[in-house]
């Protein structure tokens, strides 16, 4: 009679779950989260030091184009 009500299976038995597909979508989405931290690290980084970078080029670009040439053109 026991067997009847079971189907004759016996005891169920728990399986592994199949991970291969989810453990491949995880690393994908953990790949990309380390991109997005990094690009917003060095965008943070460009961001904050802009402003001291651009006095400094223009600083820069006044003596290359200016000031330079007038030394030169004392010297010779």
């Amino acid at each position: 009679m026991a067997e009847e009500q079971n189907g004759g299976q016996g005891v169920p038995m728990m399986l592994n779950p199949q991970m291969g597909p989810i453990d491949t979508d995880v690393e994908s989405i953990r790949y990309r989260a380390q991109l997005i931290a990094r690009n917003q690290k060095l965008d943070s980084g460009v961001m904050s030091t802009g402003f001291t970078g651009a006095a400094l080029g223009f600083l820069f670009a006044l003596v290359m184009v200016i000031l330079l040439p007038y030394i030169l053109w004392r010297i010779f």
